[in-house]
């Protein structure tokens, strides 16, 4: 094709629909890409996400695999739909969802898998029929061959722009750039990487006992500095394969993630609260570390509170040390009839951009005006645990953003209008991170920044100024 675009006529087909069409002949692997792009079209077109377009591939044979292209295509979806733009002579909102999807699907096979360009055309040809495209198939196998032959120019055009280069909408890009100008760069392309997979021992005295563990079953781990129950995976593993994992000796759990329960420092007999517990692993961490505790776990989903509940289950956590209960926090009323707490972990709602490597559909679904939403969530609910917060107690407020608007600077203005709170220090008994960077409030872990490689999270410590 040597046209400068190449023309897509609206209508060719009868309205497609969402499931896959059933038929013979189609090539192994196209059903599983038809599968994969069904999903990549309800994040980007419907703002589900992820977890939630993938739930109908639960029960499919292929579930890794779609589960694979499904999650890639999103990763790189803001770098394959502008080079594709440049192919089709048609503003791209005017394509159906579907085939705008299998288009960037297809693309990201050519670009990131090891498939042959050939091979990938053929199959989104196939999948075209299987997602009840079948006349769209001609120019879908037209649009691609082109971008096999172009692709090095079109792609060489895209990555001029910084954002566009790692797929990042363009205003996340800008509030990196202003937060984090020497660490932007990094950021940006720790996200796009594979996320490692770290696991949690139950106790630090077990760590080197369980690499050995790991290695009887086949699986090779490593100890990770400057976090005493960590293990980082060199491979990733289902849960089944871990030993230990039924029984709650091991858990899955980011490196960064596992200094809340460090943070807040239960001892025994502390009422604690974890708000916004769910899925739990947070809680079992605080369990585990000091079992004699009385604590709460709160969320307001009942589906997610289900699995703070199973958790606790699984790490066998005594009903007397572990309750679980249904409860809005941005509620004036929440939590009165509970006592006052020892410990209070807000493991606040957030935009997540700091695990953006595990959850690339953030990218999609995220945008600029939800941080202020977020902000204002985040201080109604740390103003009402704050409010139950006994005298001599600690706070914990953790976020997995890296956007200070939800960290540092919610923080400053809770402060400031609450003159009962103030920062408590870094605990002396706990090191600090490599890679950790303190700020006037609270210290930020930043993705790819330092050698443990967690996730982006934020925390800071909150007590009474009476207590001093």
């Amino acid at each position: 094709m040597n046209e400068a675009a190449i023309e897509f006529q609206q209508g060719t087909d009868s309205t497609p629909g969402t499931a896959i069409t059933k038929g013979t002949g189609l090539a192994p692997g196209a059903a599983t890409l038809a599968a994969a792009v069904i999903a990549v079209s309800a994040v980007a077109h419907e703002g589900r996400s992820a977890d939630s377009a993938l739930q109908s591939a639960d029960e499919r044979g292929d579930r890794a695999a779609v589960r694979a292209i499904a999650l890639g295509t999103l990763r790189w979806y803001l770098r394959l739909a502008p080079a594709l733009t440049k192919l089709v002579n048609r503003p791209a909102l005017d394509m159906p969802p579907l085939l705008r999807g299998l288009l960037i699907a297809a693309a990201h096979q050519i670009e990131y898998s090891r498939a042959a360009p050939e091979v990938c055309v053929h199959l989104a040809v196939d999948a075209a029929r299987a997602l009840g495209l079948p006349r769209a198939t001609g120019f879908v196998n037209a649009v691609l061959r082109r971008f096999v032959r172009e692709r090095v120019e079109l792609l060489a055009a895209v990555d001029a722009d910084l954002a566009t280069r790692h797929a990042y909408p363009e205003w996340l890009t800008l509030q990196l750039m202003t937060a984090w100008p020497e660490h932007c760069a990094v950021i940006l392309q720790a996200s796009n990487e594979h996320p490692p997979m770290t696991l949690r021992v139950a106790t630090a005295a077990a760590r080197e006992p369980y690499l050995a563990e790991l290695a009887a079953a086949g699986c090779e781990g490593e100890l990770i500095k400057d976090f005493a129950e960590a293990v980082l995976l060199r491979h990733s593993a289902p849960v089944t394969a871990l030993p230990g994992f039924a029984e709650g000796r091991v858990s899955v759990q980011d490196a960064g993630a596992q200094l809340a329960a460090l943070l807040l420092d239960a001892r025994a007999g502390d009422c604690v609260l974890d708000a916004c517990a769910a899925p739990g692993g947070k809680s079992a961490h605080i369990l585990q570390r000091q079992p004699k505790v009385d604590l709460l776990a709160v969320d307001d989903d009942s589906a997610r509170l289900a699995l703070v509940t199973a958790t606790f289950s699984r790490i066998g956590a005594k009903p007397q040390s572990a309750r679980t209960r249904l409860v809005d926090l941005t509620q004036s009323d929440a939590l009165a009839d509970e006592a006052f707490f020892d410990r209070i972990l807000v493991d606040a709602p957030c935009s997540a951009t700091g695990v953006i490597r595990r959850h690339p559909d953030i990218k999609l679904l995220r945008r600029s005006e939800d941080i202020a939403g977020f902000a204002r969530l985040q201080r109604r609910i740390l103003e009402r645990c704050f409010a139950r917060l006994a005298p001599g107690g600690r706070l914990v407020y953790s976020t997995c953003s890296i956007l200070p608007a939800e960290n540092e600077r919610m923080l400053g203005d809770f402060l400031e209008a609450t003159p009962s709170a103030r920062v408590l220090p870094w605990p002396s008994g706990l090191a600090l991170p490599s890679g950790a960077i303190r700020q006037n409030i609270g210290v930020q872990l930043l993705p790819g920044c330092g050698p443990a490689s967690t996730d982006g999270f934020y925390y800071a410590c909150l007590g009474r100024v009476e207590d001093a």
